[in-house]
């Protein structure tokens, strides 16, 4: 399992080792042990999977609030989408800072996003299924999001064509009109 830092240091790019033949290949796609022998040592409580249909779909940009934030470990398990980890740390010198990647079926990467990160993707291929762990339960009453297309942020996402959003990501507010529940502490 190859794991390294991204520019946002704490959002980290898994790539499992894939052993081919004929059949096709085998991975194995999570093992606590090696984290946590390199640094990452997050209790994953839930599996979530979500199927988008249509190429252009944006869900994003989520986070949940304390007491109830998530880290999450997504990766792509059919298609391909641009996945999105945004920085809203109050005071982190990385605040509104944003580092996005391919993740697909066949090069099996995942992406690593600490709590106090905003999370998006596009799909780059219909019927795209991702799937990924979380670190705490799904609660609704601390679900936050911020706009997809926030000019401060300034994503550049791979839009070949129309998007589509649901209405609540929408509506999302800008960075400039958040109020970050999320304080950065310093680095480890």
């Amino acid at each position: 399992m190859k794991i390294e830092n991204t520019e946002l240091r704490q959002v980290i790019l898994i790539e499992p080792q894939r052993f081919g033949d004929q059949r096709g290949f085998f991975a194995e796609i999570y093992n606590r042990k090696t984290l946590c022998e390199n640094g990452i040592n997050l209790d994953f409580v839930q599996d979530n999977h979500s199927l988008s249909s249509q190429v252009g779909t944006v869900r994003g940009l989520h986070f949940q609030a304390p007491p109830h934030a998530q880290a999450k470990l997504v990766r792509c398990g059919r298609g391909a989408i641009f996945d999105v980890a945004v920085d809203i740390r109050r005071a982190s010198p990385t605040f509104g800072q944003w580092v996005g990647y391919e993740l697909s079926a066949e090069n099996g990467r995942q992406l690593l996003i600490p709590a106090g990160f905003a999370h998006g993707f596009m799909t780059l291929e219909p019927d795209s299924e991702i799937v990924y762990k979380v670190s705490d339960y799904y609660a609704p009453e601390t679900e936050g999001a911020l706009r997809w297309d926030d000019p401060a942020i300034g994503i550049k996402w791979p839009l070949k064509g129309d998007v589509i959003l649901s209405a609540k990501d929408a509506d999302a507010p800008l960075l400039a009109d958040f109020e970050t529940p999320f304080v950065w502490e310093g680095e480890p």
